[in-house]
């Protein structure tokens, strides 16, 4: 039995092998395509850490980079409408350069002078500066101002009320205290020609013409009449430039008027009759 059995083993084996080897010798008709190589990349996880890392800080910094962008081009935008309004406020036909030296040195020296008292420290230099920017830069104060004016009523109107209103009041006082001022100094001065023309009287002294009175007084005639006959100049200007307006008004109508009427009148042609 063992024999049979080992016999069966060897033909099979010998049967297999025999396949096998025809199998290998076996060529086909067309030659055998090459096989395609794909290499597949496949990272590490270090590498994909570093990937994400990186893109993480790159979107980072572009970020950075347009706020930044963002804030220059902003701040370039301020800076131009702050140019653009300091040059408006300036005047052109004020020079800046000794003006404000000026000004400079006026306030300097308030508070140099009321280095002693504590109330004069903190009032005196701010209103030489106000009164030096009035007289030596009278035009920029006046935009300046009105600027200002402009951001008190836009921001706060309230309290832009209050000072106007507080303006007005100040201004009615200054011109009360400029009548009382004049009315007091011509009374003075009557008093005091009285006097002096009594003086002459009692003593014959020509003290008037030794003082040069009359001829201030007579220089003040004068000017006053000056004043008035300029003051009548320019009504009668403006009164001619008014009526010429009028005239040239009432005929610019009457020719109106006049060619409406010669329309008006004017026959209107009829067209020609067609004959059936």
């Amino acid at each position: 039995m063992l024999r049979l059995f080992a016999k069966r083993g060897a033909v099979v084996a010998a049967a297999v092998a025999a396949g096998v080897h025809e199998n290998r010798e076996k060529l086909p008709i067309y030659p055998a395509p090459e096989p395609e190589i794909i290499l597949v990349e496949t990272p590490s996880e270090l590498e994909k850490q570093i990937g994400v890392a990186r893109r993480a800080v790159t979107a980072t910094y572009e970020d950075a980079h347009a706020r930044v962008q963002n804030v220059v081009s902003r701040w370039i935008g301020v800076e131009q409408a702050v140019e653009s309004k300091v040059k408006s406020l300036i005047a052109p036909d004020e020079p800046l350069t000794p003006g404000i030296l000026y000004v400079g040195v006026a306030t300097l020296t308030g508070s140099v002078l009321a280095r002693n008292r504590i109330f004069w420290r903190l009032t005196l230099p701010p209103a030489l500066l106000v009164l030096s920017l009035n007289h030596f830069l009278p035009k920029t104060t006046h935009n300046v101002s009105a600027f200002l004016g402009e951001l008190e009523e836009r921001h706060f109107p309230a309290f832009a009320e209050k000072h106007e209103i507080a303006k007005q009041h100040s201004a009615m006082t200054w011109e009360r205290v400029k009548e009382a001022t004049q009315n007091s100094r011509e009374t003075v001065s009557s008093g005091v020609v009285s006097l002096v023309g009594r003086v002459e009287e009692a003593t014959g002294l020509k003290l008037r013409e030794t003082l040069g009175w009359r001829e201030r007084a007579f220089k003040a005639a004068e000017t006053k009449t000056r004043e008035v006959v300029e003051a009548a100049k320019e009504k009668a200007v403006e009164a001619k430039a008014v009526v010429d307006q009028k005239v040239v008004e009432a005929t610019t109508a009457v020719e109106q008027k006049v060619e409406e009427a010669k329309e008006v009148a004017a026959p209107k042609e009829e067209p020609p009759k067609r004959l059936v």
